[in-house]
């Protein structure tokens, strides 16, 4: 599948970079990745506000603690500020490729 990745490089004080099999390329800053996290709390999917962060008032740079593969289908990763629930499927990482040719692909759906 497209979606599946070819290799994953890890920098936990940077981020995550993914060649996919169909040649695309996606490079996430660790702030964009802790920002899109699909976990229930962060998206608000149990009816609560959605909650980006655990210091609303002050926020570190966000670093990875650990990363761990689940299955052969997402990663988990743990972050500096305590939260390790978000489970990063392979699909939801394409979905939100923070390269230029996808932003506008996901602009123009939404248009």
């Amino acid at each position: 599948m497209p979606s599946d990745p070819e290799h994953i490089a890890i920098s936990k004080s940077k981020g995550v970079k993914i060649d996919w099999r169909d040649g695309h390329h996606s490079e996430y800053a660790c702030a964009y990745l802790r920002e899109e996290c699909p976990c229930a709390t962060c998206t608000g999917a149990h009816g609560t506000p959605p909650q980006k962060s655990a210091f609303p008032l002050y926020k570190p740079a966000a670093r990875m603690l650990e990363v761990e593969p689940v299955g052969n289908y997402a990663i988990r990763i743990v972050w500096n500020d305590g939260h390790s629930s978000g489970i990063y499927s392979y699909e939801h990482l394409r979905k939100i490729c923070p390269c230029p040719e996808c932003k506008a692909e996901r602009e123009r759906k939404t248009a």
